[in-house]
């Protein structure tokens, strides 16, 4: 599924995020940037040992905040290691945080002339951000942005299964 914004485009594929041919792929990290399950675990893996010795070097990532690594073995220039929120209700400014997190990464993409950037869900999975309110969060984001930033010429959110993917395009189906 994909729909375009000015110049831009805002795509969903199910599919593996270390084997995308981008210009940045978004990691969803822990603020120790020490690697881990999921995703974050996958593209430590497929990208090789380099992305952890640059995560070393630059030790921690607040939540909501994203620094960028090269991308070892991946067939992207970059990664961003993006830190989303750990859901705990909703109360505790979470929305904010995930917003944060995927404006900051599009704002790295931005400064490294990277303009075609595939992202996870971010904190939707072992995090439990809420899944339509991860997606909505995340294209509403990401809409945003190209609106503004004609840099980013396509933004491809990676969706691991089919369940995560049918509800980013129920939400991407709202906000066209």
């Amino acid at each position: 599924m994909e729909i375009e914004i000015n110049d831009s485009k805002i795509a969903l594929v199910q599919g593996d995020i270390t084997r995308e041919e981008v210009d940045a792929i978004v990691n969803a990290a822990n603020s120790g940037l020490c690697g881990g399950g999921g995703v974050d675990g996958a593209i430590h893996r497929a990208g090789g040992p380099t992305i952890m010795q640059e995560c070393r070097a630059i030790g921690h990532c607040p939540t909501g905040k994203a620094v960028v690594t090269g991308a070892g073995n991946l067939k992207a220039k970059y990664v961003i290691h993006a830190v989303g929120p750990i859901y705990r209700g909703g109360n505790q400014g979470e929305a904010n945080l995930l917003k944060s997190a995927y404006l900051e990464s599009l704002r790295q993409a931005s400064r490294n002339n990277a303009h075609r950037v595939a992202f996870p869900a971010i904190s939707a999975g072992v995090y439990g951000y809420p899944l339509a309110e991860a997606a909505h969060i995340a294209l509403q984001t990401a809409f945003d942005y190209v609106r503004e930033h004609r840099d980013i010429q396509l933004v491809r959110f990676v969706l691991f299964d089919e369940a995560t993917y049918n509800v980013f395009a129920e939400e991407l189906r709202k906000l066209v």
